[in-house]
C-alpha cells in the first residue's frame, strides 16, 4: 500500500484473465462449490476483446470441463473436413501428403472456431453459475501479504496523468484479494511476468520462446469458400531467415482466417515479420484464394513456444499461473487453447480442494503435479524437441528430425534425442548490423498487402492518449545509443504495428518515439528488444484492441 488507501474486496479465489484458462478455473470452481466466492478481471471492454479470433481447437479441454458444450449452444459448428499442409516456393507450392505425419498431427474431430466468440460463451455460462465478471479492469499491481504471499490484485485504477501523476479525476482502483490468485493473463502478462522473477520460478527451466502471430480475417469469393478446410505452409517467403510458417482457416459465412507465424529467434535484425506476412498473400496459391475478397479484421499476439522443457514453476505462494502465462503450446500443432482450459480446471481441483482443508495463500502444489504429469505434460512432451531441432539445424532437417521424434514418443513412449535445449532467450538471439544485410521488401499494394497503420485501424485499438504509456524504458537513452548503431534499432520492424520508430530529422540527431496508442497488446517488443530494455505493462480500463464479434 502507498499514500492511498484502497477498499478491498474478499474472495476466495481471485482470477486475473477472461480467456480460455481463466474462464475454465471460474467455470470448475463453481461447478465444485456454488458458494466459493470466484471473480474474474478482464482487462478487455469486454470478455473476447483482446482474444485474436481463429484457431483450430481441439475439444478435449471443452469436453472435460463441460461434456455437453453442445447441447449449451457453444458457437464451435465448424468441424474440420480437409486437411492440406504445403511446402511453398516463391512461384509455387508441394503438397505434403497427411499419411507419414504422426496422428497427433491429425485435425479429425477439431474445430474451427473463433475464440472470441468461444470466451464470450463460456463467459455466460461463468456468469450463470455465479462467478462475478469484471470487464474493462485492468490489473496493474499485485498485492503482497505479511510474509511476502501474494494476496490479490490491484484493479480499476484510473485517471492518471501522462507524467503518471493523478489527475483530477483520479480513481485509486480496488484491491480484490483471495485466498488463491489465479493469472491466466496469456503470453507475458506482466503480473506473470513480475512473479516469475520474483519467486525465481524459472529457475532450472529453459528460457521461454516465442513466436509472433499475425492475423487477418477475410471475406473471399464464395466460389473460393470451403468450410471446414485447414491449410498450413512452411517455406517461403521466409525461407533461412527466420523459423515459421502459415495457416488458412475457412470458417462459415465465407469468411477465412489467413495467419502467419514467425519464430522470434531470427538473427537478422533487418527481418520485418509484418511484411513477411504481407508478401506471404501475393504467393500464387494465396493471392488466388484471396482476389475479389476483402480484408475485416487485424490483430496479432506473441505465442508460447518453449514447451515443455520452457514451462517455470507455476505455483508461488497464493498465486498459480494458467494456460499461456506458462506456455503450453502444441507448437507443431498450433494449439494451446485445449490445454489452456485443461490447466484452469486444474488449478481449480487443487484451490477447491486446498480451501475445504482449511488452507489458504501457499502453494497448491497439486495443480502443478497435475499439469506436469497429466494430459498437458504428456502432450506437450511427445512434441518437446521439435522446436529446438528446428531452431538447431533449419526446417528441411527438423521436418526429419522433429517427425522421427514425435513418431517415436507415439508409439515407443521415448525419444532418441533425450530432451533438446533451447539456449539463448529470443532477445538474446538478435544479431548485430554487422553480420547480416537488410532486406528489401515489395511495397504493399493496398488490394492483397496493406502498411501497418492501415492494418493497425482494422484492429480497433483504442488508447486514452491522456493516461500514462503502458510501454515503458528502463533506459531511454539506450534505444538511439546502443540498439541504433548495434541493431539499426529492431523496434522500427519487429513491433506489428508501428509503435516504434526512430524519427531523423536534418540537423538533429535521431530520436526514439513510442506511439502507445497503436499497441495491439501482442508483447513482442517485451520479448524481442535485444537490450531487454522496453516494459509492457496494462494500460487504463479496457483500452487496447477490440477485436470483431464474427
Amino acid at each position: 500500500m502507498t499514500d492511498m488507501q484502497r477498499e478491498s474486496m474478499e474472495y476466495d479465489v481471485v482470477i486475473v484473465g477472461g480467456g480460455p484458462a481463466g474462464l475454465s478455473a471460474a467455470i470448475r470452481l463453481k461447478q465444485l462449490d456454488a458458494d466459493l466466492q470466484v471473480v474474474l478481471l478482464e482487462k478487455g471492454s469486454e470478455v473476447g476483446a483482446h482474444i485474436l479470433s481463429g484457431a483450430v481447437l481441439d475439444p478435449c479441454g471443452l469436453d472435460a470441463l463441460i461434456p455437453d458444450w453442445k447441447e449449451k449452444g457453444a458457437p464451435i459448428t465448424v468441424p474440420v473436413r480437409e486437411d492440406n499442409f504445403y511446402m511453398l516456393g516463391e512461384a509455387g507450392q508441394v503438397r505434403v501428403p497427411n499419411w507419414p505425419m504422426p496422428k497427433l498431427m491429425n485435425n479429425h474431430g477439431n474445430y474451427i472456431v473463433s475464440m472470441g466468440n468461444v470466451c464470450r460463451w463460456m463467459a455466460e455460462q461463468a456468469e450463470a453459475l455465479g462467478v462475478e465478471i469484471f470487464p474493462g479492469m485492468a490489473c496493474s499491481e499485485l498485492v503482497y501479504g505479511e510474509n511476502g504471499e501474494v494476496r490479490g490484485v490491484v484493479a480499476g485504477e484510473f485517471g492518471k496523468n501522462p507524467d503518471g501523476s493523478k489527475g483530477d479525476g483520479y480513481e485509486p482502483g480496488m484491491e480484490l484479494l483471495g485466498k488463491y490468485v489465479f493469472l491466466g493473463e496469456g503470453v507475458r502478462g506482466s503480473l506473470s511476468k513480475e512473479v516469475i522473477g520474483k519467486f525465481n520460478l524459472s529457475e532450472g527451466h529453459e528460457p521461454q520462446k516465442f513466436g509472433l502471430g499475425m492475423k487477418e480475417i477475410w471475406e473471399i469469393d464464395p466460389a473460393k469458400h470451403r468450410e471446414g478446410t485447414v491449410t498450413h505452409t512452411m517455406g517461403w517467403p521466409l525461407g533461412a531467415n527466420a523459423g515459421g510458417g502459415s495457416f488458412i482457416y475457412h470458417l462459415e459465412n465465407n469468411q477465412v482466417y489467413v495467419g502467419f507465424v514467425v519464430h522470434l529467434n531470427y538473427k537478422n535484425p533487418y527481418l520485418y515479420p509484418y511484411m513477411e506476412f504481407q508478401r506471404f498473400k501475393h504467393h500464387p496459391m494465396v493471392a488466388e484464394l484471396l482476389k475479389g475478397g476483402k480484408r475485416v479484421a487485424y490483430g496479432a499476439r506473441a505465442i508460447s513456444e518453449g514447451g515443455y522443457q520452457s514451462m517455470p514453476k507455476m505455483v508461488a505462494p497464493g498465486v498459480a499461473l494458467l494456460g499461456c502465462s506458462v506456455g503450453m503450446v502444441n507448437v507443431p500443432r498450433i494449439k494451446g487453447n485445449h490445454n489452456a482450459m485443461l490447466s484452469g480446471k486444474a488449478a481449480a481441483e487443487a484451490a477447491h480442494a486446498a480451501i475445504q482443508a482449511g488452507r489458504a495463500s501457499d502453494e497448491l502444489t497439486a495443480y502443478e503435479t497435475e499439469v506436469r504429469e497429466g494430459a498437458i505434460g504428456k502432450d506437450l512432451k511427445k512434441v518437446r524437441n521439435v522446436k529446438p531441432l528446428w531452431s538447431k539445424y533449419g526446417l528441411t532437417a527438423s521436418l526429419t528430425l522433429g517427425g522421427f521424434d514425435m513418431w517415436t514418443n507415439e508409439l515407443l513412449g521415448l525419444s532418441l534425442f533425450g530432451t533438446q535445449k533451447h539456449g539463448k532467450s529470443d532477445a538474446e538471439a538478435t544479431g548485430k548490423v554487422f553480420a547480416h544485410k537488410p532486406i528489401d521488401y515489395p511495397k504493399p499494394d493496398g488490394t492483397l498487402s496493406f502498411d501497418r497503420l492501415t492494418n493497425v485501424s482494422f484492429s480497433f485499438t483504442n488508447h486514452e492518449e491522456s493516461q500514462p504509456a503502458h510501454l515503458t524504458l528502463k533506459n531511454a537513452e539506450v534505444p538511439i545509443a546502443e540498439n541504433l548503431p548495434n541493431y539499426d534499432e529492431p523496434a522500427q520492424r519487429y513491433c506489428p504495428a508501428g509503435v516504434y520508430e526512430v524519427v531523423r530529422e536534418e540537423g538533429k540527431e535521431p530520436r526514439f518515439v513510442i506511439n502507445f496508442q497503436n499497441c495491439v497488446h501482442c508483447k513482442t517488443c517485451d520479448i524481442k528488444d535485444p537490450s531487454q530494455n522496453i516494459h509492457w505493462t496494462v494500460p487504463q480500463g479496457g483500452d487496447g484492441p477490440n477485436y470483431p464479434n464474427m
